[in-house]
Formats: structure tokens, sequence, C-alpha cells
């Protein structure tokens, strides 16, 4: 009887792929240090004035939950909680990219700039290369796990 036909080796679940080792480790702490960041920028902005650029500061508070929500996925681990931590990291691509050249072609429409203005100009960049990179990191997790 070769190992293949026995039952208990055959049924002997794979490892599952933590998201948040290796490289995963680094992704889940700058999400978590942007998930503070952003949070707590909004919350002092929104006391302070909230009237004065509401458009602004709502998609800061976008920013922190989809950045929250990202690390809690990588946290998490597991293939659903890696297919959703890809969906919100494509979606945070797309809210760096659109609000980033709104920003530069409508500078008047954001009397104060959000945590994606500018692509990130703000933050060193690191809202366009975070969700590029979480994205890169979350594709090779799924090929490792499989």
């Amino acid at each position: 009887m070769s190992d293949t036909d026995r039952p208990e080796v055959a049924a002997a679940p794979k490892p599952s792929f933590e998201l948040g080792t290796g490289p995963g480790r680094v992704l889940v702490w700058f999400y978590g240090v942007f998930t503070v960041a952003a949070a707590s920028r909004t919350i002092v902005e929104m006391a302070r004035g909230f009237d004065r650029a509401p458009l602004a500061y709502t998609l800061s508070a976008v920013a922190a939950l989809v950045y929250g929500f990202i690390t809690y996925s990588l946290v998490r681990g597991g293939e659903k909680a890696r297919r959703a931590a890809l969906v919100c990291c494509a979606a945070e691509l797309l809210g760096v990219l659109v609000v980033g050249a709104w920003t530069l072609a409508e500078p008047t429409a954001f009397p104060d700039s959000t945590v994606w203005s500018d692509f990130g100009m703000g933050y060193l960049f690191i809202p366009v290369i975070l969700p590029v990179t979480g994205m890169i990191w979350l594709r090779r997790a799924k090929t490792v796990a499989v």
C-alpha cells in the first residue's frame, strides 16, 4: 500500500498559507500604521471643522476604513480573506489614482488634502505604492497556497 492509498494521508489537509508572514508581515505593519494615521487625521480634521472640507475628510475616513479592513484580512488569513484583501487593494489603488488625478486637475475641490491627494505625496507616495505591493503579495499568496 502506497502513501497515497492510505486514507489518513490522502485526507490530511494542506498547510494553510498565512498572509501575514514573511513579506506579508511588513504589509500588515504598513497597513496598520496607515489605518491609525488616516483614522487619527480624520478624527482631528472632522472635530476641527467638518464643514471646511467635507469631501476631503470623508475620503480620508474611507481610506482609514479600507486600510483597516486590509490589515484585518492580512492578519486573519485564509483564501476568503486573501480575495477580500485583493479586492480592497484594487479599490484602494483606484481611489488613490482617481483622487490623485482629481486633486491635480481641480485643486479647488479639496480645500484640505486627503490621504490620497496628489497620489499620496504627503505620505511619501506610500498610498500609491502600498496597494500595488499588496496585490503582488496577495497574488503570490494564491499560487503558494494552491
